[in-house]
C-alpha cells in the first residue's frame, strides 16, 4: 500500500482465494457501521481491484471511532467461478479507535476463511 493511501484512508482490506492461490478480484464487499441502538448503517460498498484489494475504504475525518463491519459476498464470487461454497457471506465484525490505519486481510475457500489485524 502506497503512503498516500494510508494517510487518505483509515481502512483498507485484502482477499485471497486460498483454492487457486490468487488474489480475489473483483469481490463486492460492503462496509457498515454499528448505530447507537445497535442497528447497521452502510458506509460504502466497493469491489476488490485486481490484486483483491481494497485500499480506499473510509477517509479519515475527525473521529472513525466506533464498531464496523465488513461483508464479503462470497457466493457472489464463488458461483461466479461456477464453484459451490458453503458460507454465502463473511461478515468481519471490528472496533477502530484512535487514528492508526486498520487493515482487515481475508483468506478464504469455498469451505473455510481466516482473517486477523493486519497493518
Amino acid at each position: 500500500m502506497c503512503f498516500s493511501q494510508t494517510k487518505t484512508y483509515q481502512l483498507s482490506s485484502h482477499i485471497l482465494d486460498n483454492s487457486t492461490g490468487q488474489p480475489a478480484s473483483f469481490f463486492l464487499v460492503t462496509l457498515e457501521k454499528m448505530n447507537e441502538d445497535k442497528t447497521w448503517t452502510k458506509i460504502s460498498t466497493k469491489r476488490t481491484n485486481k490484486e483483491g484489494r481494497i485500499t480506499e475504504f473510509l477517509p479519515y475525518q475527525n473521529s472513525n471511532e466506533g464498531v464496523y463491519k465488513l461483508v464479503f459476498d462470497v457466493h457472489s464470487y464463488f458461483e461466479s467461478k461456477k464453484i459451490e461454497s458453503f458460507y454465502p457471506f463473511i461478515e468481519i465484525i471490528f472496533s477502530i479507535k484512535g487514528n492508526e490505519h486498520f487493515h482487515v486481510p481475508l483468506t478464504l475457500s469455498p469451505f473455510g476463511y481466516s482473517t486477523y489485524k493486519g497493518s
